[in-house]
């Protein structure tokens, strides 16, 4: 069955904005926001239309997700909902607004939920900063009932904690296990609601950094031969 237009202007900018994607740029390939808006002439807030389509499982990343692309360019991994479709082009009751995402924000106190590094904080080994949104993870609760739930997370987890399931008795179960100065850790950092990195893990992260004949200068201080 042959796709409708991406010209055809009966179809709104979101929708024309999916088949241009599909038809034109092509699953894998990358775009700038200024071939979105020469596609669109005229058109206000055409790349906020094709943001939306992540609403409708459409991943578009940014170099936020792909670190090999630059500032003003976007991937088209992969196609989501057709939404062109007749009663497919309807934004999910579920979208998250600006209010709540503030207030999820708030109240996983600024902190990615899965690694706990803040917005803005560089990755550790990179000279990348870490950006915050909102993810909604399916959680398996006591008693095995399933119930999702909208956190903070960075970009980093966002994208490689696509699919996972957090199983709260899984969690408990490996809780259970851990020996005694490792559950006095864990202990402190849920008790602080936030991971304090140990100053070897910084140490390791700075040192990842390094040049070549850098880190065999560290090396050399371990007692440990150049690489």
């Amino acid at each position: 069955m042959s796709l409708p237009s991406w010209t055809d202007e009966k179809f709104g900018t979101m929708k024309r904005a999916a088949l241009w994607l599909v038809t034109v740029v092509g699953e894998g390939n990358v775009f700038t926001k200024e071939d979105v808006k020469q596609a669109f002439p005229g058109v206000s807030q055409a790349d906020r239309r094709v943001r939306d389509l992540r609403d409708f499982g459409w991943r578009i990343d940014t170099n936020r997700e792909d670190l090999g692309l630059n500032q003003h360019e976007q991937r088209f991994v992969f196609q989501g909902e057709p939404v062109w479709e007749p009663g497919k082009g309807t934004r999910p009751a579920s979208s998250i607004t600006d209010t709540r995402r503030r207030e999820v924000l708030a109240r996983d106190g600024h902190h990615c939920r899965s690694c706990g590094i803040t917005a803005g904080e560089m990755y550790a080994g990179t000279f990348v900063s870490a950006q915050l949104d909102i993810a909604r993870r399916p959680v398996v609760q006591p008693g095995g009932g399933t119930q999702v739930e909208q956190v903070a997370e960075c970009n980093r987890c966002r994208v490689g904690g696509k699919g996972l399931t957090a199983d709260a008795d899984a969690v408990l179960a490996r809780v259970g296990r851990l020996g005694g100065l490792d559950r006095k850790t864990l202990t402190e950092w849920v008790s602080a609601d936030a991971r304090e990195f140990a100053e070897v893990e910084r140490i390791w992260a700075d040192f990842r950094t390094l040049p070549a004949d850098a880190r065999n200068k560290i090396r050399a201080a371990l007692s440990l031969p150049p690489v």
